[in-house]
């Protein structure tokens, strides 16, 4: 498979999923539960669901997919880390870029998705505070009760005198909400429709269980997602037994974000590709990757409900369905330019502390823009409504004539 997947060292080392550490007896029935689930969901289908489906239930199924339920998942101790749990000068970052859109609109509030361990909402908030900029409230949409416990420590524990501007959310806000929208490593986590290319036709994946395990099979897909399918095809000459993924929730999504946002920008942040790279020949084998204990493998129907499953992003796609809802797209970038453009070297040398605490956060810095690591992989894209100036974290290189 040609995939980049979580690699380079950032959120673990890619293994064959022979080699995986041996879940306890309790996570092996924790992922019993949830194939039984799986299968009959399967058996009341017909046989089959569709990859996208069997993704969200091992993803979402309350109370048993790898998001719901309460087993670690960021960090050292958990499957992988995301950059704010790497250096807290990310978020102080993205706290920048934050205070500019607040200062350029007159106040308002920040909305995050899916705020993981919390720890990026109480850095932010400590940077804002910091620059006396912060938002009238910090809305978190979470829908994990695990997560949103483990939220809830972190900002008592790192920023308790303003843990009343945060307010936890179980569905979107309503029309008019003005301010700034954080998706860090959102939209890749969203359940895809996987495909190949057979006989000249494109043909959806399927999960099916045969009596012993799970397998894919390939089977017609319906007309409207045959006919995106068919497209990029014949756009980019997709040849017999190429695979990747479409990512349809993402485009759903940006069309919910331009419901509500009356004024104000969205950063999306997460590692992807314009479409044209998304779906180049040597991708053939698409962008899923799985994450279990800071390993990295492409084998999703194995430690069901244990692992995280993800894809990379079609930043061309996104910007596409912003344009298409009414949103503007104001910048797109490589995390490394985004995060020196917001004044990271600054921080960093001004971040005081003894040698050994220098060498760290160098180190950190280094994992956060090394086009081998999280640099180049991973990219910021802007969307905005009623916000006409220039972002200053895309005034080093702004690079969305590549989404072309």
């Amino acid at each position: 498979m040609f995939s980049e997947g979580k690699q380079g060292g950032f959120k673990g080392q890619g293994v064959s999923a022979h080699d995986l550490p041996v879940p306890s007896e309790a996570a092996l029935a924790h992922s019993e539960r949830l194939q039984a689930l799986i299968r009959s969901e399967i058996e009341q289908a017909g046989g089959h669901i569709g990859f996208e489906r069997f993704m969200e239930l091992a993803l979402y199924a309350p109370g048993l997919g790898y998001y719901s339920a309460g087993s670690g998942k960021f960090g050292e101790t958990g499957d992988f880390v995301t950059a704010p749990e790497l250096s807290p000068l990310f978020s102080r970052c993205l706290a920048r870029q934050c205070a500019e859109v607040l200062s350029g609109i007159g106040g308002g509030d920040i909305l995050e998705f899916g705020a993981g361990s919390g720890v990026m909402a109480a850095d932010i908030l400590a940077e804002l505070a910091r620059l006396e900029a912060l938002p009238g409230q910090y809305f978190i949409l979470e829908l994990s009760a695990d997560l949103r416990q483990r939220q809830q420590q972190a900002i008592e524990q790192k920023v308790p005198q303003l843990t009343g501007r945060v307010v936890w959310l179980d569905a979107l806000p309503e029309p008019g909400f003005c301010g700034v929208v954080l998706a860090n490593e959102v939209l890749d986590a969203m359940p895809v429709h996987r495909f190949v290319i057979d006989n000249g036709e494109p043909r959806e994946l399927c999960v099916v269980w045969d009596g012993e395990q799970f397998e894919l099979q390939s089977g017609p897909a319906d007309a409207a997602l045959y006919t995106r399918l068919k497209q990029l095809q014949q756009e980019y000459a997709l040849a017999d037994g190429y695979s990747s993924e479409l990512n349809l929730h993402a485009e759903e999504w940006v069309r919910s974000l331009a419901d509500f946002l009356a004024q104000g920008v969205a950063l999306l942040i997460d590692y992807g590709f314009p479409q044209r790279e998304f779906y180049h020949p040597q991708r053939s084998g698409g962008t899923l990757m799985c994450h279990y204990r800071h390993r990295v493998h492409d084998d999703a129907l194995r430690l069901i409900g244990l692992q995280d499953i993800t894809a990379h992003v079609d930043f061309t796609a996104v910007g596409e369905a912003a344009l298409a809802a009414g949103l503007d797209v104001r910048g797109y970038t490589s995390q490394a330019n985004f995060l020196v453009a917001n004044g990271l070297t600054e921080l960093l040398a001004g971040a005081g502390g003894d040698s050994r605490q220098q060498l760290t956060l160098s180190a950190q810095v280094k994992r956060l823009t090394m086009p081998g690591e999280m640099g180049e992989l991973f990219k910021v894209m802007a969307l905005s409504r009623e916000w006409r100036r220039p972002l200053q974290g895309f005034s080093l290189r702004d690079e969305r004539r590549k989404l072309g």
